[in-house]
């Protein structure tokens, strides 16, 4: 979302009620508007048609739950939405598709609503006009059993819940515009039985027991997407520690596993400064690493909270370089994704590659394992990847029913290569000064290929436009600059140990050689792939 001065109130200003002529001839516009069929609609994203909606921007979000003790229950929830409308409104739509609504009002009125394919279609009682504040309030549930041929949402721990919304499953949790472009505040508050803990994105700002439960209230201090929404509930323990500046850092895990856990999450502190000296001061108000007790084939960066299976620390079949080198990939998203977030589901490449790349990195600084090497094989592999996913910023749409598809070779390593053939072309001083220039420009907002492209050119002080046309949307890979003996392989000479594993229809896909990463064990209802096949 694009802040403007609007964005900046707290909360918004109630309309008044205008003439009588006035007041007919609004209802007239609604009654009109209410005979057409509802209908979905989309901010016009390549990938995601239908996600996201055009007509506001969010200023804040207000989610409510309330959680029964029993992760299959569905919770009962209230979302509070503010916005600024940017055109005239007789209808508002919301992404909505996993839930029950029991009541929705605008500005304090009932209005009436139905459902349009994934959309809450919404009809107020009085039409809303362009440069307004509106508050949205949805009374309704939400399921935490996944529906029926969809991913995302709500993810079932042993002993709770968390949450998954990456790429467009945050509205199988709550009514929202669930579109990375529109990103706002948040304010999350659960009630929850007493022996449950409860951690959500940003700061604690409130703990209210009452009658055996507890009501834990958080608030973020920087605007974030919906897909990077937050929320663990279980019988967890919270784990407190100090990074640099002060940086509060807390980490909630499954309290049988604190014991094990601890040598792995004290690093953390350590590598939040690794990355501050790469690219600048840590984007946000805390940070800290979810261990959720579950099988879930990958880890997730929510903002200041990022998402981890549990066993990625407690099998011993991982090197423990290779735990820290994913630790750094997630930490670094709250800078690249997070803090800069995609404008469109296309620049996803910015997020990835990004992470792929500190990922990388740090694996050459501190387990001496060379990017080269790892470039190398990617270079090899570069033209099968953009046969099968499209090229790095024009990735192919999801498959069919299954959206998490577009977190495909092609926006990781293939991703990475674009950046490590960018170091080559521009040299390595220009490309730090533009790595912590795109993070700092941009930061808590949203940019686009385009705009890292006309920042690159800027830092490089000469047209790099040509060079990015092919590396970004080349059908095949140009020359790297600097290795002209690198060549791509044909895919009837790349073997299994030489590119990632195809992935299963419940994960995104392999990222690292199997030379170069362990298979983890494969589960029951997936097939073996690498460690980090899934991370996204």
């Amino acid at each position: 979302m694009l802040l403007t001065p609007h964005s900046r109130a707290t909360t918004p200003t109630r309309r008044r009620r205008t003439a009588a002529a006035l007041l007919t001839s609004a209802v007239s516009v609604c009654l009109v508007a209410a005979s057409t069929p509802a209908v979905p609609l989309g901010v016009g994203d390549r990938l995601f048609p239908h996600l996201g909606n055009p007509g506001y921007d969010v200023a804040s979000y207000d989610l409510s739950f309330i959680y029964p003790g029993g992760n299959s229950e569905p919770l009962r929830a209230v979302t509070t939405i503010d916005a600024w409308t940017t055109a005239d409104l007789d209808r508002v739509n919301l992404d909505f598709a996993h839930g029950t609504v029991e009541s929705v009002e605008v500005d304090g009125d009932p209005a009436q609503f139905h459902t349009a394919g994934e959309d809450l279609v919404i009809t107020p009682e009085d039409s809303v006009s362009d440069g307004n504040w509106m508050r949205i309030t949805v009374r309704h549930t939400s399921d935490p059993v996944p529906a029926e041929g969809r991913e995302g949402g709500w993810v079932r721990t042993t002993d709770g819940l968390a949450m998954a919304n990456q790429a467009d499953a945050a509205h199988l949790v709550f009514p929202c515009n669930d579109h990375p472009s529109d990103k706002a505040m948040f304010t999350i508050r659960v009630t929850a039985p007493d022996e449950d803990t409860v951690v959500a994105n940003g700061l604690p700002a409130g703990v209210e027991k009452s009658g055996g439960t507890t009501t834990w209230t958080y608030r973020t201090q920087h605007p974030m997407a919906t897909e990077l929404t937050q929320v663990s509930i279980g019988r967890s323990t919270v784990l407190h520690r100090t990074g640099p500046h002060g940086l509060p850092v807390r980490d909630v895990v499954p309290t049988e596993y604190r014991k094990a856990l601890e040598p792995w999450l004290e690093k953390t502190p350590a590598q939040i400064t690794w990355m501050e000296n790469k690219v600048g001061r840590y984007p946000f108000e805390t940070y800290g690493l979810l261990m959720a007790d579950a099988t879930t084939g990958f880890e997730l960066e929510t903002q200041t909270l990022s998402l981890f299976e549990r066993e990625l620390f407690t099998e011993p079949v991982y090197p423990p370089w290779y735990v820290e080198s994913i630790m750094v990939h997630e930490l670094a998203h709250q800078w690249f994704g997070n803090s800069v977030s995609p404008r469109t589901w296309s620049d996803l490449w910015l997020n990835e590659g990004h992470a792929t790349w500190y990922e990388a990195l740090y694996a050459e600084e501190q387990a001496d394992k060379p990017m080269r090497d790892r470039m190398k094989a990617a270079y090899g592999a570069s033209d099968r990847w953009r046969a099968a996913g499209g090229p790095p910023a024009a990735p192919k749409a999801p498959d069919a029913g299954r959206k998490t598809s577009i977190f495909r070779p092609n926006v990781y390593d293939g991703a990475a290569l674009v950046l490590y053939a960018l170091r080559q072309e521009i040299g390595r001083p220009a490309f730090e000064r533009l790595e912590r220039a795109w993070v700092e420009r941009y930061r808590d907002d949203t940019a686009t290929t385009a705009d890292f492209v006309r920042l690159a050119s800027e830092i490089a002080g000469r047209d790099l436009d040509g060079f990015f046309q092919g590396w970004l949307y080349g059908e095949k890979t140009p020359p790297m600059p600097g290795h002209p003996d690198w060549k791509p392989q044909a895919p009837a000479k790349i073997s299994q140990t030489q590119a990632p594993a195809t992935f299963s229809q419940t994960q995104a896909p392999a990222k690292i050689s199997q030379t170069q990463a362990p298979v983890r064990p494969q589960a029951s209802v997936r097939q073996a792939r690498p460690a980090k096949a899934a991370a996204r």
